[in-house]
This record gives structure tokens, C-alpha cells and sequence, in this order.
């Protein structure tokens, strides 16, 4: 049964390194469903964060070659439950006199952000799960969405809870 597996991998920060990484997933016929890749506290270090679909025994493989690549420091896979998974939309929304009272009260639901006005539209600013920005884009669709774009799941491993 295939699901949803959010990779993070921490690599050098050199050329050539992403379209490594990339190339492993497409030569198992894995597709990447988002990658976010930004430098680290260390100058030169990068981390990746991968979300993918598919079969485990598939993904275990992809694993062990990543960790097998020269410019690849670390490999962590993340769980719902061992992991703070999080997204960003932006969303430009058809605005008049008689949806702009909706907009707002949407914006206050989903603790969003208004980041940009004009006469005909609004552009909301919203980060949460990917369930939350799901049901967002659903609510807003009948509204009229002009543009839309997201970043992708970006993930941290969680702290120990303290019951």
C-alpha cells in the first residue's frame, strides 16, 4: 500500500548534490510530491526535505543509496508522530463587497494573514498541516482562487513531550 513518507536529508551544500538526490527517486520511478532544500546553521550543510509516495520496501532501497552518496551526511525518515510536519500557502482570492466579510472570517478560522489588497482581490498567507491547507483551498474555491502556491512539507523531529 503506498503512503506518504517525508525524508529529511542533510547534505553538503555543493553543486550537483540535489539532482543526485533527485535522480535516485527517479530511477526507482518514485515521484517527489514536494522538496524544500535550504542551507543549515552549519555554512556547509543543506537539508532536504522530501515528501514522496509509494511502496516501503522501495523507499528502504532509495534509503541505502542516499546514504551510500558521497555528499549525503544524514538520512531521517518522519512520522506524524515523531515529527512537527508543516506547510505555506499562498492563496489570491477573488474579492467584492459581498465575499470580503468571508475572506476575514476564513483569515481568523485558518489564524491566517492578509498579505496583499487590491480592489479585486486578497492574498492570504496560511501555515499549518497539510489537512489544514487542504481544507482552506476547498473553502476558499467556491470564492474564486485566481492563483495558488505552496511550499511544500517542510519537517523538524519533535521534542520529547513531557507528560
Amino acid at each position: 500500500m503506498e503512503k506518504t513518507h517525508i525524508l529529511s536529508i542533510t547534505v553538503e551544500n555543493e553543486s550537483g548534490v540535489l539532482t543526485r538526490v533527485a535522480g535516485l527517486f527517479s530511477a526507482r520511478g518514485f515521484n517527489i510530491d514536494s522538496i524544500c532544500v535550504a542551507k543549515t546553521l552549519e555554512k556547509n550543510e543543506s537539508k532536504m526535505i522530501i515528501a514522496t509516495s509509494g511502496d516501503a520496501q522501495i523507499l528502504e532501497q532509495i534509503v541505502k543509496q542516499l546514504n551510500r552518496l558521497i555528499n549525503v551526511i544524514k538520512v531521517q525518515e518522519f512520522t506524524d508522530d515523531d515529527s512537527v510536519l508543516r506547510q505555506t500557502v499562498l492563496v489570491k482570492v477573488n474579492a467584492d463587497e459581498t465575499t470580503k466579510g468571508d475572506i476575514f472570517r476564513i483569515k481568523e478560522i485558518f489564524n491566517g494573514r492578509i498579505i496583499d489588497v487590491s480592489r479585486n482581490h486578497y492574498t492570504l498567507e496560511v501555515t499549518g498541516s497539510e489537512k489544514k491547507i487542504d481544507s482552506l483551498i476547498d473553502i476558499l474555491r467556491p470564492l474564486g482562487i485566481k492563483d495558488i502556491v505552496k511550499t511544500g512539507i517542510i519537517a523538524l523531529a519533535s521534542a520529547k513531550k513531557i507528560i
